[in-house]
């Protein structure tokens, strides 16, 4: 069963971008079977990490522990991440799972 995220703002003001998040990135790519959505979080936690997109993080924190990781295992991702990504990276990187994890 594919878990669908919470609609988006900018579906209304590009439909066409949400219907291909939902559609091609959400319905296709999250459900092709190389990996497993497991570590199509993993990698995807990584990636928003190190690029410094917090926003998008926070929606992913909460999908990657859907999905099954641990918050203890977030959080080595994270550490790990300092001396790949840098110190800032890992610090923001926290500071939104601290929020996530309080939030639930």
């Amino acid at each position: 069963m594919t878990t669908q995220p919470p609609r988006p703002a900018f579906e209304e003001l590009m439909p066409r971008f949400g219907e291909l998040t939902r559609d091609v990135l959400f319905g296709d790519i999250w459900e092709r079977p190389g990996l497993s959505k497991r570590d199509r979080s993993l990698i995807v936690v990584a990636a928003l990490t190190v690029l410094y997109r917090t926003d998008q993080l926070r929606g992913h924190i909460r999908r990657a522990l859907e999905n099954g990781l641990t918050k203890d295992e977030l959080s080595e991702v994270f550490q790990h991440l300092a001396f790949y990504g840098g110190w800032p990276v890992a610090v923001n990187a926290f500071t939104v799972a601290k929020e996530v994890f309080d939030s639930q």
